[in-house]
């Protein structure tokens, strides 16, 4: 029953037949995803723990139980019985759409990500961010796997404003990092689950040194919502249990596109300068 398998193990057989063997607390929590076990794919460990008035301890404590590296995997295992493989993988496509269709459904599943996150932004919290980069002389963006990518486009983009600006994919990289920190020094986190371990260890690290925490992430109410200083929250409409998270990864970087575009309103000249610059410098490398 391990998660390193090709094929994930099921959820619920497994749950009915270790019921008898749960704690009374573990079973209020098992009762609830045996009822509710199409919405439980799509929370974090804090919603469930909210949702089924229990402990997030708890939930750990029974994915591991259960066979799981934690609760993600278990939400993995529970989609293998939800869905089918193809599902899984991309809810809005079958097997049977076109190359002229199937595109339109992604690219729906896009739009429609940006207009919820358009209407559950918070503003303030978008201007609290913007002064907090504005202000600082040091950035370190963390972010693993496909947010990885975000954190470079971060480093890329941001060094224009003149500040130093790192990206940190390697965990140790940012356990590093957030141990050197100062404050006045300004953290971004990207996850799109909020539950990354590596991410969560290095923001707790920050704090510890005084750096603002500023999480970009797809739920409202995951630990690196709770633990950041500003936080940031994009509404992506896909399979949340998943891992590849396809469309927030395009919603989390319009995110950071209101960041850069937040930064150079409140100083153009400065930003203008500065491209300028970077515009000289580069224009011996083309042709």
């Amino acid at each position: 029953m391990s998660e390193t398998t090709s094929s994930p193990a099921p959820c619920l057989p497994v749950l009915r037949s270790m019921y008898t063997e749960l704690t009374k607390a573990e079973q209020k929590i098992a009762d609830f995803i045996f009822e509710h076990s199409s919405d439980v794919i799509y929370m974090t460990i804090s919603e469930l723990a909210e949702a089924a008035s229990s402990a997030e301890a708890t939930i750990f404590r029974l994915s591991k139980k259960l066979g799981f590296a934690g609760f993600q995997g278990l939400k993995i295992a529970l989609a293998v019985d939800l869905f089918s493989p193809l599902e899984s993988v991309e809810r809005e496509v079958d097997p049977h759409d076109s190359v002229e269709s199937f595109p339109q459904k992604i690219f729906h599943n896009i739009t429609e990500g940006l207009q919820d996150t358009l209407k559950i932004l918070d503003h303030k919290e978008l201007e609290k961010a913007i002064d907090a980069l504005s202000a600082t002389k040091h950035l370190s963006v963390y972010g693993s796997g496909g947010s990885a990518i975000i954190a470079a486009d971060i480093e890329h983009r941001f060094m224009r404003f003149g500040f130093a600006v790192r990206a940190y994919a390697d965990p140790h990289l940012q356990l590093t990092s957030a141990t050197l920190l100062k404050p006045g020094d300004v953290v971004i986190a990207i996850s799109h689950s909020g539950a990354n371990i590596d991410v969560l260890n290095s923001v707790d690290l920050a704090k510890k040194s005084s750096a603002t925490i500023i999480a970009i992430t797809s739920y409202m109410k995951s630990p690196l919502s709770l633990a950041a200083d500003i936080s940031l929250h994009g509404m992506a409409r896909e399979i949340r249990y998943r891992s590849e998270a396809m469309a927030s990864r395009l919603i989390h970087l319009a995110i950071v596109d209101l960041l850069y575009t937040g930064i150079m309103l409140k100083n153009p000249n400065q930003l203008i300068e500065n491209m300028n610059k970077v515009r000289l410098a580069i224009s011996s490398r083309r042709l």
